[in-house]
């Protein structure tokens, strides 16, 4: 038996009319939705702090509402994490709505996960104001609320995978011990998780794509081995390709064993092969025992924050970026905030045609644990000065009022000290078990893998290109680490070659001279040969995480695209025309 998982969201705030078209668009049997990330469960816990009735995804809310009835006439059963920090009010303001629609409709939902009680057990009793923190629950307990007849399960911070991988094991019957075949959902889920991220979307390829029609969700097909192929509605956009599939895959990952609370997935033994137009399998997936503990994702309030950027335009901006920032520490000595951050980026040009093409920016980033510092005695310093300073003085944008900003760490319980709990349409509970055989997690076990690519013996000419004329890349954020997986497109003609160029190319130390953010820090390089894909982590880039990141880009989505940019030398036979 194959069932159809679709999937009709990536984040909270994705497209909200997804889960209709995934609904209208041909057969499914489950429809998932991913609606959290470490930054939404901090949005989540402001909510509810605002209004205890709230903390979980209200678009959700207006999606089902809107869906009810098609869902039961297609019978297709709804499964998602949108219940955030409170699963038990999403499930309720459900049954409101279906109620005054007239319709019966049974829905579960899954709780165990939130540890705010045990704060200053997981290490943030010392660290502000903690708003969220949740335990990653497995697959398990949404199985058993399916086992049980519900049409509609909402959870808490389950693993994003979680919600195909729940629909499998209902539907399938595996065991804890199934392992192989729990870690094959968990690949599917993974690739499904985020959207039209695996048929399109960020996609370094994407010239190559139909692009006339918007990118349609994903749908995994799910065997009873836990193989699966991924492939999307016949009249949604987008494709669906093993270059579409491996930028999910190595997106958002650390090392080549992947930890879940129900099994560790060995990504260095997936297979990958186009199977038809807009049909890829996934085969070959290892598993193993889960890890003893489970992560837990906490937010606090970290203080407040402000940024002014100054425009710099024409010559001498060293210069001038030296004024301005002696002026401004001179102005917030009376009251000075905690931090101070300065980042000029230099984007002029010589003998600028356009005024923009003649301009920098200097960003000053201020924290404080009061908000009076980075207030408007911040701003105003700013704007006291406008008439008293560099040629050319203006700003991007009016100074604000600062606002509070968020900080996240993760930490690590024993699975049996977290409560998994079912609360059935009937209102009864059920207390899910944690893995009775579990095994320490190793993030760089693997499995046995044929050998490295290796590159050409002679070289021969090489070429000063782009890096992103031979590999597409993908990356995204992890607590303060930033990911980016790096991989040679399926099609290259001399794919092994390149591949072996590329493994031999991304040490550590080469990462750190193309990325000059990462020279200080921590970078790991992970190999993953049976997908032709190099994994980097770089850890510390993003801080104490997104929602106090001060970088341009605080979530690392665009630097994989960076790497790309970077000029490398590569043997001229291996450089193919990439995306014509």
């Amino acid at each position: 038996m194959t069932i159809r998982v679709g999937n009709c969201s990536g984040y909270y705030g994705d497209r909200i009319s997804a889960m209709r078209e995934m609904l209208e668009g041909g057969d499914l049997d489950y429809l998932t939705g991913d609606y959290l990330a470490e930054l939404t469960m901090l949005i989540l816990g402001r909510d509810q702090l605002k209004d205890p009735s709230r903390g979980y995804a209200r678009t959700f809310l207006r999606q089902v509402t809107d869906c009810f009835s098609l869902a039961q006439e297609k019978g297709v059963k709804i499964v998602a994490n949108a219940g955030g920090v409170n699963p038990a009010g999403l499930a309720e303001a459900l049954r409101e709505a279906a109620q005054e629609q007239g319709l019966d409709v049974a829905i579960a939902h899954v709780e165990g996960d939130d540890l705010r009680h045990r704060t200053d057990e997981l290490g943030g009793g010392d660290w502000g104001d903690v708003l969220t923190a949740n335990a990653y629950l497995g697959a398990f307990g949404i199985a058993a609320a399916l086992e049980a007849g519900a049409d509609v399960v909402v959870t808490g911070r389950v693993t994003d995978a979680s919600v195909v991988v729940g629909p499998a094991i209902h539907a399938h019957g595996w065991k804890r011990d199934d392992l192989d075949a729990l870690a094959g959902a968990v690949v599917a889920g993974h690739v499904i998780e985020c959207g039209t991220q695996a048929t399109g979307g960020n996609y370094s390829g994407f010239r190559a794509l139909d692009l006339s029609a918007p990118l349609g969700f994903p749908i995994a097909e799910i065997d009873a081995d836990g193989s699966s192929v991924i492939t999307k509605h016949e009249s949604a956009g987008g494709a669906v390709t093993v270059d579409t599939v491996t930028a999910q895959l190595v997106y958002e990952i650390q090392g080549p064993a992947y930890g879940n609370p129900d099994v560790v997935t060995h990504l260095d033994s997936i297979e990958l092969s186009q199977e038809g137009d807009d049909r890829v399998r996934i085969s070959g997936v290892r598993g193993a025992p889960p890890p003893p503990t489970t992560k837990v994702c906490l937010n606090a309030l970290g203080g407040f924050r402000n940024t002014v950027a100054f425009q710099l335009t024409g010559l001498d901006i060293p210069a001038k970026a030296s004024w301005i920032r002696a002026q401004m520490d001179a102005a917030l000595a009376a009251d000075a905030p905690d931090e101070v951050e300065w980042h000029l980026d230099r984007t002029d040009t010589f003998d600028p045609a356009t005024q923009a093409q003649a301009t920098s920016v200097l960003h000053c980033h201020v924290r404080s644990s009061r908000p009076e510092p980075v207030g408007r005695s911040f701003s105003d310093a700013a704007v006291q000065v406008a008439l008293a300073s560099y040629p050319g003085f203006y700003l991007m944008a009016p100074p604000s009022k600062g606002a509070p900003f968020g900080e996240y760490r993760a930490a690590y319980v024993p699975q049996d000290t977290v409560p998994h709990v079912v609360v059935l349409p009937d209102g009864s509970h059920v207390d899910i078990a944690p893995p009775s055989e579990t095994s320490p997690f190793e993030p760089n076990a693997r499995v046995d893998e044929p050998p490295l690519a290796s590159p050409p013996a002679d070289t021969g000419e090489t070429r000063a290109v782009p890096l992103g004329e031979l590999a597409y890349a993908r990356s995204g954020d992890k607590g303060g680490n930033a990911n980016v997986g790096v991989w040679i497109p399926a099609g290259h003609p001399q794919r092994d070659a390149a591949y072996g160029w590329l493994a031999a190319e991304l040490t550590p130390e080469r990462v750190r001279e193309l990325l000059p953010e990462a020279a200080e820090l921590e970078v790991e390089v992970h190999a993953l040969p049976r997908i032709a894909a190099v994994n980097v982590i770089i850890h510390g880039l993003l801080g104490a995480g997104v929602a106090s990141s001060t970088r341009l880009d605080p979530q690392a989505k665009a630097v994989g695209e960076w790497l790309r940019a970077r000029v490398v030398s590569i043997p001229a036979t291996l450089i193919p025309v990439v995306g014509a």
